[in-house]
């Protein structure tokens, strides 16, 4: 098979949580690029017709459904929408995500709940609802969480004390290390994708407060960009990485690498 084939997503069908901007956004318009048949999903409609219109200007097919992932009850109905739909689902991206940012003596229970809520557990219901009614039966199917350069390590709290959100990226680098070695066998690999700093709209803030302290822990001296996450959506979502399964990947200019 040749490398362009490997990474070829014609006929795929890939499901995209926190779709309609930042960084699901980015990895839509990758995936869709490489020839899969787009679905994104967020809470506001709205905000799914803009992240639509734009993928249609870059000629990727793609649909949305409207849902709040802070019920794990809603995972199920969501992909059942989905095969009634498109009939097959290959490939899920768990991309959206919540912070709340308080030191831990202060941290608010509520919050704590959220984030855990919609970071970890809404990763578990919708990967089981993904396995069980599809990519199990088909024998085969991509899980990509995105965990986090902050759930590889402790972060210095001069920069980050956000330690629901970093308690959850932890546990969905776990999380996807145990999906892996139990699903392997039904032809489904799962792994991860590590932002670094990317000033998207939950980071922006903590981006333009903490420049200098960010420059500074990056080597390569700069914050992620618009491109930066796609060629490793493409790898884990692709035949490419076949045999990869279980891993987190950090893109992150070399931050977890100091």
């Amino acid at each position: 098979m040749s490398v362009r084939k490997l990474f070829d997503l014609s006929g795929k069908v890939a499901l995209i949580t926190g779709g309609s901007r930042g960084l699901g956004l980015q990895i839509a318009e990758a995936l869709g690029e490489m020839g899969a048949k787009v679905v994104i999903t967020a809470r506001k409609q709205p905000e799914l017709d803009q992240a639509s219109a734009h993928l249609r200007e870059q000629r990727v097919e793609v649909s949305t459904v409207a849902t709040d992932l802070q019920n794990a009850h809603a995972a199920r109905p969501l992909v059942e929408q989905v095969l009634a739909s498109h009939g097959r689902l290959d490939i899920l991206v768990n991309n959206a995500g919540t912070t709340w940012g308080a030191p831990a003596e202060q941290h608010p229970l509520d919050a704590w709940d959220k984030v855990l809520n919609l970071n970890l557990t809404a990763v578990f219901a919708l990967s089981q609802a993904a396995g069980t009614l599809a990519m199990i039966p088909a024998r085969y199917g991509r899980i990509i969480n995105l965990a986090s350069v902050a759930g590889l390590s402790g972060t210095h709290p001069d920069f980050m004390r956000t330690i629901a959100y970093n308690t959850s990226k932890g546990g969905v680098v776990n999380f996807t290390r145990s999906l892996a070695a139990e699903w392997a066998r039904y032809g489904i690999t799962v792994n991860a994708i590590a932002p670094g700093v990317f000033p998207t709209k939950m980071a922006k803030v903590m981006a333009d407060t903490h420049r200098d302290t960010i420059m500074q822990l990056t080597p390569l001296q700069r914050f992620g960009g618009d491109e930066d996450l796609k060629g490793a959506a493409v790898l884990l979502a692709s035949d490419a990485s076949a045999y990869i399964t279980g891993q987190t990947i950090a893109v992150d200019g070399g931050m977890s690498a100091i």
